[in-house]
């Protein structure tokens, strides 16, 4: 019997970030994607979920974030101690269509901010836990999630997905093809100035929202795209989540952007709901640094007793 090969704990250390960082945020299917409005291909989004309410049908978006989590928006989970009506679908393309990738899984919690009372109030953000896990595969993988320093900035061009409307009041269409949008980071004070243009219907801007659109409309997220994913393709190619889908005063109107729920200023929360999950931008040092101390230690030790 050959002998087994002890690795060193940083080594597992080191493999294990690698390993995770390649997992989130990488759709093995996605080539060049359709901007702006369109279907999206198959696969290109493999961590989008639909989220249905019993007679309702499909209410909400979400995104997968580990096996056993999605996350969405508190909005669309009103009495989130009541989560027996709910149904989450992942692997999904088309609403109305045949989808030979999806999976349907059970709620069994809802976790929400403490002190959410609705979206315009902000803290519009559900951790969804699963009763059952999701497989992983081509068109079922994780979204990476921000560490509180990972900035987007104004200008940077992201993507909303979602089964949402393509209209005001106008539902999608026929097999209900997924959809994406590309649609640019607007500032926290330019956002605020263009809520601020129409005295009736003025909206404040919290520190906990972030905004994304076009000052002239034409390009949003819709009724129905609520709780999905807004995600941002970092420098390495990696795409993080920037936001969750929170409101919109009517759909791609002027001077009327998206918003949405700010993930970096969730954090902690996150990390504290899901402690086994890893944030882009933050190596997990708590247990790295154990295991690099304890390496170093083991070492010096042998160093000595062979003197």
């Amino acid at each position: 019997m050959s002998p087994k090969v002890q690795f060193p704990a940083i080594f597992w250390c080191v493999t294990g970030i690698l390993a995770y960082a390649q997992e989130c945020g990488r759709p093995p299917l996605m080539e060049n994607r359709i901007v702006g409005g369109m279907d999206a291909a198959d696969g290109h989004w493999p961590w989008q979920v639909d989220v249905q309410r019993g007679t309702d049908g499909h209410i909400c978006g979400g995104s997968i974030i580990t096996e056993n989590w999605i996350l969405s928006a508190a909005h669309c989970f009103p009495n989130p101690s009541d989560v027996s009506s709910y149904i989450i679908y992942a692997g999904r393309y088309q609403l109305n269509g045949f989808n030979q990738h999806q999976s349907s899984h059970r709620v069994s919690q809802v976790v929400i901010p403490y002190g959410y009372v609705e979206p315009h109030s902000g803290m519009d953000l559900a951790l969804v836990q699963l009763s059952s896990p999701v497989t992983w595969s081509d068109h079922v993988r994780p979204v990476c999630l921000p560490a509180s320093g990972t900035l987007f900035p104004s200008g940077m061009l992201c993507t909303v997905t979602g089964w949402g409307n393509i209209r005001d009041d106008v539902p999608l269409q026929g097999v209900g093809t997924l959809q994406e949008v590309q649609v640019p980071i607007v500032s926290q004070s330019s956002c605020q100035e263009m809520y601020q243009t129409n005295p009736t219907e003025q909206v404040d801007i919290l520190y906990d929202m972030i905004c994304a659109g076009y000052q002239e409309g034409g390009k949003d997220s819709c009724q129905g795209d609520s709780g999905g994913p807004l995600v941002c393709q970092m420098v390495n190619g990696t795409w993080v989540q920037a936001g969750v889908v929170s409101f919109g005063l009517g759909c791609a109107h002027t001077n009327r952007p998206g918003v949405y729920t700010r993930l970096t200023s969730y954090s902690s929360f996150i990390s504290d709901t899901i402690p086994e999950i890893r944030l882009y931008g933050r190596a997990d040092r708590s247990w790295c640094g154990r295991a690099a101390v304890s390496v170093s230690f083991v070492s010096t030790l042998l160093i000595l007793l062979q003197r």
